[in-house]
């Protein structure tokens, strides 16, 4: 199969320089296992599982096969007002992964989604127990939060915003790299106290103001940043004194890829409000979800109107798609019942050390990781920050590798059960394409 120079001017492709690509497209046309094939027949070992989606890796037996019964069975049911049987048994078993009390899953379309419902949730929330004013947020700078503007607002990847004007109120907290923890393995001994920013910005914006605090446990897309050690327990401590809700965007970092079933448990942190997507289906089809507190939902539940009333006027038209169930309940069975969690403890520390072996090399300014994932930032050239990560992923994608580059970093996050021996050969030649 060949693609049209009309065909590569018709789309118009999502966080992509689309002017070099079409120069030099890279297509893939087929995936298995940890592997994709590309449009040359060459084989391209996925170095990001897809967009941190596909931690069980690519035609994946069991869930192709129940996308296909559901296909066959019920392919579309409208979520509004009425229902089907597998939102219902997805949600419950979501909530076998989620830390106790976080068990209540309103469905969306994709993480984006997923985090502006989440604001959404929080911002009603307050109005309903009387407090309208608490109505601004607080992000991070560097966090990710995906593209719709609420998600846009609590981000803080300047890039990702500047062009779209003005967004939601929302203040930032530094990032958590410092120059004493740089090249840290797992969680950073040094920047904890980072966290007590929190309470200053709080007080000069006024607790009666604020609806909620949004994180990421551990930030992906900036170039996987893990917290401080004592970092987000001190967040979550500053929250409860303030009365103002946290919420943990576990897009990146939900389901696995940490070895553990979530952020919050790898990190012994409870917020009030969790959102997942990617992994939740194995990347199959889109879906995202937003977990609430059951104290939080019963606000919305406890209202003086009639019961065929809205209690949140909010959802989407794919909300609990028939097809991404059957999906999702595939995806979470097989990482419960083939212990993949502890799969990716198992080889984390193998692969943490094959990352920082990588220290050694001048344009390296910085490596971290944590579970299975690894970003390591590059010196800049000057004024061209994300050139060097392009030239680098470009070497590596010549060699048969596909790798992250976004920012001043490259991106690594296998599959779950990516063999020692793959890790070996990925990072002989990420060495390479270093040199």
């Amino acid at each position: 199969m060949t693609i049209t120079s009309a065909q590569l001017d018709a789309h118009w492709m999502p966080f992509t320089g689309n002017r070099q690509f079409k120069k030099d497209p890279r297509i893939m046309v087929a995936a298995e296992g940890r592997y994709y094939i590309d449009s040359n027949g060459r084989k391209i070992f996925d170095g990001l599982s897809g967009l941190w989606t596909c931690g069980l890796g690519h035609k994946v037996t069991r869930i192709n096969e129940a996308i296909k019964e559901q296909v066959d069975t019920l392919d579309f049911s409208p979520s509004f007002q009425f229902g089907h049987f597998k939102s219902f048994q997805l949600a419950e078993l979501i909530t076998s992964f989620t830390p106790k009390g976080l068990n209540r899953v309103f469905f969306t379309a994709s993480g984006s989604d997923a985090v502006e419902t989440a604001l959404k949730i929080a911002r009603a929330y307050w109005a309903h127990k009387g407090l309208p004013s608490k109505s601004k947020f607080i992000g991070r700078t560097k966090g990710y939060h995906g593209v719709n503007f609420g998600g846009l607002s609590v981000g803080g990847i300047e890039a990702n915003r500047k062009i779209f004007g003005d967004l939601l109120p929302a203040n930032h907290l530094k990032e958590t790299i410092t120059s004493e923890n740089t090249f840290s393995k797992g969680q950073p001994l040094d920047g904890g106290s980072l966290a007590e920013e929190l309470d200053g910005i709080i007080l000069s914006q006024g607790p009666e103001n604020i609806a909620a605090v949004v994180l990421e446990p551990l930030s992906g897309s900036a170039g996987v940043i893990p917290p401080p050690k004592g970092y987000l327990e001190r967040i979550k401590s500053i929250c409860d004194k303030h009365e103002i809700l946290l919420i943990f965007d576990e897009i990146i970092c939900g389901l696995g890829r940490l070895g553990r079933a979530s952020g919050s448990e790898a990190f012994g942190v409870v917020p009030d409000i969790m959102t997942i997507a990617k992994q939740l289906t194995n990347g199959v089809i889109p879906m995202g979800a937003a977990i609430v507190k059951s104290e939080i939902h019963d606000v919305f539940m406890d209202v003086n109107t009639p019961n065929y009333m809205l209690e949140f006027p909010h959802g989407y038209t794919y909300s609990a798609h028939p097809v991404a169930c059957a999906a999702g309940i595939a995806s979470l069975s097989m990482l419960r019942e083939e212990d993949y969690f502890k799969r990716v403890r198992d080889i984390a520390p193998y692969f943490e050390s094959l990352i920082h072996e990588l220290k050694d090399f001048s344009v390296v300014k910085d490596i971290r990781n944590f579970g299975l994932a690894g970003g390591i930032t590059l010196e800049h050239y000057p004024s061209e920050p994300a050139r060097r990560p392009f030239e680098v992923a470009m070497k590596m994608w010549e060699k048969g590798y596909y790798v992250r580059y976004a920012g001043d970093t490259i991106q690594i996050a296998p599959a779950f059960s990516v063999q020692e021996t793959e890790l070996d050969e990925l990072f002989e030649s990420l060495r390479d394409s270093l040199s």
